[in-house]
């Protein structure tokens, strides 16, 4: 499976088989994991084997998860940029994990913060964290919106790799499936993209950055 394939697969997750992650998976996201933060500079953590911070007695505020006993914690220095670069890494992180045949859940406040397991020196602050396992299902996909609703730029005589960069944008993960984000091409083939108002929508921001990166092509456009 290539990262468009997990694009396409990839769904939430919230419930997990009572199955351990084979070493040698758990060798390979750690190392992404390193890689990831010497990137960004952020200092994302695999946490495994850890169930409290998803125990059975915690009530989920937006669908109730079982058997959670791996996630990513999404952690870097506090900064204007902070959530924006936790989405666009931490999509990262899902994508390589849906090749591997694991499933996740973006998840910003369904869980207990287990101080003890984290690492989270002072001026860093934990935006959230990605839970990781075998899925008792494969999950379900959602509504999306058209894409002439989050371009401003006229769809139908966009160039192809635009059309495809905002297809790949609207099956990314955002909070309460709210996708508050809207792309833009200039002549000059740079695009941007804001987002909206809502929960999470800077980290938001990021996950659809980096499904708008694969789907168009980095070598097509520059970054405005």
């Amino acid at each position: 499976m290539d990262l468009i394939e997990a694009i396409k697969a990839r769904h939430s997750v919230r419930h997990y088989l009572e199955k351990s992650i084979e070493p040698e998976k758990i060798e390979q996201l750690q190392q992404l994991v390193a890689e990831c933060n010497v990137q960004s500079g952020l200092h994302i953590q695999f946490i495994t084997d850890e169930p409290r911070s998803f125990g059975e007695s915690l009530l989920a505020r937006y669908g109730k998860f079982s058997n959670v006993k791996y996630y990513f914690a999404m952690i870097g220095i506090k900064d204007d940029k902070l959530d924006e670069t936790v989405g666009y890494y931490g999509e990262q992180l899902v994508l390589k994990a849906q090749t591997m045949g694991l499933n996740t859940c973006w998840v910003g406040l369904s869980y207990k913060k287990i101080g003890s397991v984290l690492d989270i020196a002072e001026g860093e602050k934990l935006v959230c964290v990605i839970s990781v396992g075998y899925g008792a299902t494969q999950g379900v996909d959602h509504k999306r919106k058209n894409p002439d609703r989050v371009s401003g730029t006229d769809i139908k005589t966009a160039p192809q790799w635009y059309k495809q960069g905002v297809a790949c944008a609207l099956l990314a993960p955002t909070a309460i499936n709210q996708q508050k984000f809207k792309f833009m091409l200039s002549d000059d083939n740079k695009v941007s993209v804001k987002a909206g108002i809502g929960f999470y929508s800077k980290v938001d921001l990021g996950i659809v950055r980096y499904h708008f990166e694969l789907g168009a092509g980095i070598e097509n456009f520059e970054w405005a």
